[in-house]
């Protein structure tokens, strides 16, 4: 995971609450909305993230986890499909 973007994603979808789009995250932390959708892709992958429906998205339980300190990005592995 690319820490510093993938953090303050999780970090924007944990505290909102909400499920949110990729453009709102790219607006609450000053990155690009096409940076946003690659990285949301790979969180996606990784379970951290979870895809709502198209286009939109919320943090996981494995994604709370992992901000709060319980789980270490390094023991992530990226989702068969």
């Amino acid at each position: 995971m690319q820490l510093s973007i993938d953090d303050r994603i999780l970090e924007t979808l944990e505290s909102s609450g909400m499920i949110l789009s990729p453009a709102v995250i790219a607006i609450n932390i000053d990155k690009s909305r096409d940076e946003v959708n690659r990285r949301l892709s790979a969180l996606v992958e990784y379970g951290v993230v979870a895809r709502v429906k198209r286009g939109y998205y919320e943090i996981t339980d494995t994604g709370k986890e992992y901000l709060s300190g319980e789980l270490d990005a390094s023991s992530l592995e990226p989702n068969e499909s």
